[in-house]
């Protein structure tokens, strides 16, 4: 068993696939396994981001489009945590379910990060900058090609 260290990981293996197009998904922690394996990079990276983007920190600069490719998969909202400079952070709530498949880019600030499903986060507004959009596609056309 895989030793997970991201946000809600005791709970991210619950909530069960909406869309079954994928036969090796059965739980977000499928998903962050694929995601781990390769398909974070640093063309999916948010551009501001992309110079310290690395491999041994391959979460940075993937909040929104991870959290809305989850809600894509699994259903659920797409909440933020407002952070310094006015962007927010995202993650999922899925039921019972709160995790956050990227928190691990914040090393240990990650422990001060506060979720508390105030700020609902609406892909309408997210995918405003063409550049991001375009990121999720490229993104999730990555999911969908996977191979186990």
């Amino acid at each position: 068993m895989r030793d997970y260290k991201f946000y809600g990981h005791e709970t991210a293996g619950i909530p069960k696939p909406i869309d079954n197009r994928l036969a090796w998904l059965t739980s977000p922690l499928d998903l962050y396994d694929a995601l781990s394996d390769g398909l974070w990079r640093k063309e999916t990276c948010a551009p501001r981001m992309q110079d310290e983007w690395t491999s041994e920190n391959m979460t940075l600069g993937q909040c929104s489009i991870t959290a809305f490719i989850v809600q894509d998969l699994f259903g659920g909202e797409v909440y933020g945590i407002l952070r310094p400079g006015g962007n927010y952070h995202c993650y999922n709530v899925i039921g019972d379910a709160k995790f956050d498949l990227t928190s691990e880019q914040f090393g240990d600030e990650a422990a001060s990060l506060v979720y508390d499903d105030v700020n609902l986060q609406m892909r309408e507004k997210h995918f405003e900058k063409e550049e991001k959009k375009a990121r999720y596609e490229h993104l999730k056309q990555l999911v969908y090609d996977y191979r186990k």
